[in-house]
């Protein structure tokens, strides 16, 4: 072939990839400006009125304002939000279905040995909505009034203090599981139902701690029926600045729930940066800030591109964790 018909040929084959590209991208742009022209669904893996269903509601009424369209916020509930996030996952890729996440998003992958869908490939990140720091609570007869005092408790008492969560493979049982690591002690894990039966076993002395939402322990510590020793996010609470964090004793150490939004994979990236931008404006409001506040959490709001480095950091942390406490569930 003659050497400047060949390249003839590569030249308008790039110019051809290079318009084609540039068209795409103006109407990847028309479609963005003109979204959203009907409802658009948020599936939330969990029971109705749980805590990502009122956030996704509170979030839902901010973008109905703003755009005029509807939020249909479909609950879809079962195995540990597998059902939800599949179905999500099998969605079309055009900004009008989105799925609502926790932790349990990024802790599922090495939690259970196959899933019916891939967290990373099948999905593109949004937005973190906010941070929820779980709160280390202890039967108020227990000697101990500090996380310095408990490790030492521990230390010498080795596999005698127990720890209670809401579940095993749960967010607080992980964060149970990596305070253990860090400190150096051994605890025993009494996985319960539900929060309410295990404050109700902890106020009886039937279990020496609990990891748990600070909504959910701050009346028993109002009434003086539990003892709230630390905050296990990086950073003390607002909402409780007389509480201190586990990482103000054990330098490193921090532990957070997160609830987010992540689209299916494909959607255009001019949709998933509008949704974006969006659903941050709402989060700035002062309305939406004191309602996260009031249930413990503290609002976020990152870039699709933060969330997905916090997304991946994320696994890594909590499938290290899974690993190191081998923690097996059977789907």
């Amino acid at each position: 072939m003659n050497a400047k018909f060949s390249i003839g040929v590569a030249f308008a084959v790039t110019a051809f990839s290079g318009l084609a590209a540039a068209q795409d991208k103006v109407a990847q742009d028309k479609a963005a400006a003109a979204y959203p022209n009907k409802p658009i669904r948020m599936i939330v893996p969990f029971a109705p009125g749980g805590g990502l269903d009122i956030s996704t509601r509170l979030i839902g009424q901010k973008l109905t304002e703003k755009w005029g369209q509807s939020i249909v916020v479909d609950t879809r509930p079962g195995a540990a939000t597998i059902v939800g996030t599949e179905i999500a996952s099998k969605a079309a890729p055009d900004g009008y279905t989105m799925l609502m996440i926790t932790t349990t998003f990024a802790i599922n992958p090495s939690l259970y040995a196959k899933l019916p869908y891939n967290p990373l490939k099948d999905f593109t990140p949004v937005t973190q909505l906010n941070s929820q720091p779980n709160i280390v609570v202890v039967n108020a007869s227990l000697p101990v009034s500090s996380v310095k005092e408990l490790i030492a408790m521990a230390k010498g008492k080795p596999g005698e203090l127990t720890f209670a969560t809401p579940g095993a493979g749960s967010a607080p049982h992980l964060s149970a599981e990596l305070f253990q690591r860090t400190a150096g002690i051994q605890m025993i894990h009494v996985p319960y139902k539900g929060i309410p039966p295990a404050i109700t076993d902890l106020i009886g002395g039937r279990i020496s701690m609990l990891f748990t939402t600070t909504i959910s322990a701050v009346p028993h510590i109002k009434a003086g029926k539990v003892k709230g020793l630390a905050i296990t996010s990086a950073k003390r609470l607002d909402s409780m600045p007389e509480v201190p964090t586990i990482g103000e004793t054990l330098k490193g150490y921090s532990a957070e729930a997160f609830q987010g939004m992540v689209a299916p994979a494909g959607v255009p990236r001019p949709i998933v940066d509008k949704l974006a931008r969006e659903v941050i404006a709402a989060l700035q409001t002062p309305d939406l800030i004191k309602a996260f506040a009031a249930s413990g959490a503290v609002a976020v709001g990152s870039t699709p591109a933060e969330f997905a480095t916090f997304l991946n950091s994320e696994m890594a942390k909590w499938g290290k964790v899974i690993k190191e406490a081998n923690i097996k569930l059977e789907q």
